[in-house]
């Protein structure tokens, strides 16, 4: 019935005609029965159509079209099981291909004859155990991370957050050398996160000293290395793996430029080389904006784009730049028309809405500042 009555709105809202209704029904139920009703931050009795309704009614007549046309053609919603894909394929797709050629070239063979011979299977199995997977917020999942590889990672080696106390430490050790002997190190780090979309976040260095994630890790590691000596259990210059579930392209790049910057201005770092991977790499053009180089001005990636970059102007209430001016501006922005670092997605994650997204999907505001803005999957600001 709620159902029923959300559909006969949606198509009051749009003008529809029966025609164009029963279509654009079938495709509505089946999307929001398989994918929209399952993100976690609609509010008490509100799933993915009454939201489409409500999103909807905020925008004049004439950009009804365009906005729907956006939400029926250019959003990516990854789903909590396709997340759940993305987290398993971690360990067979990105870990075992890495130790394999690692182990071959230590024993002087080939990739695929590591599991040929006893002494290569062996050789592997250590190498993995002397992997230390490490969260580092709730989206790395490490309950599903766990689950998906009981028998092959050991409890001891994976740890859910970053902030590992002296205990945690001297425990990692003392497992890790019951197995393996008593001067077994762990040679390879995995930080573990689920989403990237700028990579400006995790390391940069406003005012010379370094800020985000790694900086933080590295931080931790220096302190309890020091304070801990023998009984610590990472190696020197052992090798940091930055994992994201799912990252963009942008973000990639830019994190590649960002670690070879922490080469140079981290000072006696810990780690050694570090090594950027990810389970899904979204492509350039998911962007409906890139950056004009010549203009140094946002403009929209395709020209079927340009009717919600359009929206995306003029819906827009600058109470967004505002609220975040001080990370805006660490990104080199002067407003948020396009989400943080302008990358412009039209990107839904089943927990939560990047603020990497285009705006117009996510905030909801009072138009202090500009138009007034309602969410159509609303976003849990954690910088308030």
């Amino acid at each position: 019935m709620i159902n029923t009555l959300a559909l006969n709105l949606i198509a009051h809202v749009m003008k529809w005609d029966n025609e164009v209704a029963t279509k654009e029904y079938a495709w509505l139920q089946l999307m929001s029965s398989m994918k929209y009703d399952g993100y976690s931050d609609f509010r008490a009795g509100v799933r993915f159509l009454e939201s489409l309704v409500s999103w909807l009614r905020h925008f004049d007549e004439a950009d009804r079209p365009a906005a729907y046309e956006f939400v029926k053609t250019r959003l990516v919603y990854i789903s909590s099981l396709e997340m759940q894909r993305v987290i398993e394929t971690l360990v067979p797709e990105i870990v075992t291909p890495y130790l394999r050629r690692s182990v071959a070239a230590q024993l002087r063979i080939k990739p695929y004859e590591v599991w040929l011979t006893r002494e290569a299977s062996k050789a592997f199995t250590e190498r993995l155990r002397r992997c230390l997977f490490v969260g580092l917020s709730d989206g790395s999942r490490i309950d599903v991370l766990r689950r998906a590889n009981a028998g092959r990672l050991s409890q001891e080696q994976v740890v859910p957050m970053m902030n590992i106390d002296d205990d945690k430490w001297k425990g990692l050790a003392e497992d890790l050398r019951k197995e393996l002997g008593p001067n077994a190190l762990f040679d390879d780090v995995y930080l573990i996160d689920d989403f990237t979309a700028s990579g400006t976040t995790f390391i940069r260095f406003p005012d010379g000293k370094p800020k985000g994630k790694l900086a933080k890790f590295e931080s931790i590691v220096q302190d309890a290395g020091k304070r801990l000596g023998e009984k610590f259990p990472l190696a020197k210059g052992y090798t940091i793996h930055i994992h994201h579930y799912v990252s963009t392209a942008q973000a990639h790049d830019a994190l590649l430029d960002r670690i070879r910057e922490a080469d140079e201005k981290l000072k006696d770092k810990s780690y050694g080389r570090a090594i950027i991977t990810e389970g899904m790499l979204l492509p350039p053009d998911i962007r409906v904006g890139t950056m004009n180089e010549e203009t140094k001005e946002m403009a929209p990636t395709t020209s079927a784009d340009e009717a919600i970059f359009d929206l995306c102007n003029r819906y827009y209430d600058h109470d967004l730049f505002t609220r975040l001016e001080k990370h805006c501006r660490e990104a080199g922005q002067t407003d948020m028309r396009y989400g943080y670092a302008n990358c412009a997605l039209p990107l839904v994650l089943e927990h939560n809405t990047p603020n990497n997204s285009v705006p117009l999907l996510w905030a909801e505001t009072d138009g202090k500042l500009g138009a007034k803005m309602h969410s159509l999957f609303l976003r849990r600001d954690r910088h308030g």
